[in-house]
């Protein structure tokens, strides 16, 4: 973990993780609502596998430093409160601190998941960066009306019940050009092997290679 400091002079902890070669841009990974879990460094790990210099900034620090919830019932209603709670702009704040480390790649991409997912999209909308990719972002709905600045697609499973139906027809009624890639028995959580059987190997697989296709379009 690497310090990072955000305008407002918050210093917050960043797992970074280098490519072997020259960088083909960056990648600020956007947590989900447990924390900068092993499965986020894992995830760092395998962007950066892939010649990206990749970061995950870890949110939770302006609430408790070292932050990290189990993926436990007993732990599912308390990280929903806080991420539900959270100021919204410091967050982005926090990430656009982890894009400035890694912006030194070049161009700079934001991958989310869960939370991270929605964040995604509002960054998407309200800061600067290349591309956005969000993970089954359940409260992308709620943000419906906001205008990305910038490319961005989803990821979504059709047994995902915080992201019904519904509700992707509400989002994608009010974007209709940003595409939202439906995987059939996946659930919320499905790209997470840490996650048991909310785990898809196929969904996950497909995802990360339209993620990949995806940021070599626009990072390089």
């Amino acid at each position: 973990m690497i310090p990072i400091t955000a305008r407002d002079g918050h210093t917050l902890d960043a797992y970074l993780a280098h490519p072997q070669s020259e960088p083909r841009g960056g990648i600020v990974i956007g947590q989900e609502m447990y924390g900068i879990t092993s499965y986020l460094r894992d995830v760092c790990d395998y962007y950066a596998s892939q010649g990206y210099l990749t970061i995950a900034p870890a949110l939770y620090d302006r609430r408790e430093r070292n932050l990290v919830l189990d993926y436990t019932p007993a732990d599912h209603d308390p990280a929903q409160k806080i991420y539900k709670n959270w100021n919204w702009e410091h967050a982005l704040d926090d990430l656009d601190a982890a894009k400035n480390i890694v912006s030194e790649a070049g161009k700079v991409a934001l991958v989310g998941f869960c939370w991270g997912g929605t964040l995604a999209w509002l960054a998407a909308c309200r800061r600067d960066y290349t591309c956005a990719v969000a993970y089954y972002g359940s409260m992308m709905p709620d943000f419906r009306l906001k205008s990305a600045c910038c490319p961005v697609i989803a990821h979504i499973g059709t047994d995902d019940g915080t992201f019904t139906q519904e509700r992707v027809d509400l989002f994608h009624q009010a974007q209709p050009k940003v595409p939202i890639y439906i995987y059939a028995g996946a659930g919320h959580g499905f790209d997470n092997p840490s996650r048991g059987n909310r785990y898809h190997a196929e969904a996950c697989k497909l995802a990360r290679e339209r993620t990949l296709e995806f940021l070599s379009r626009h990072l390089g």
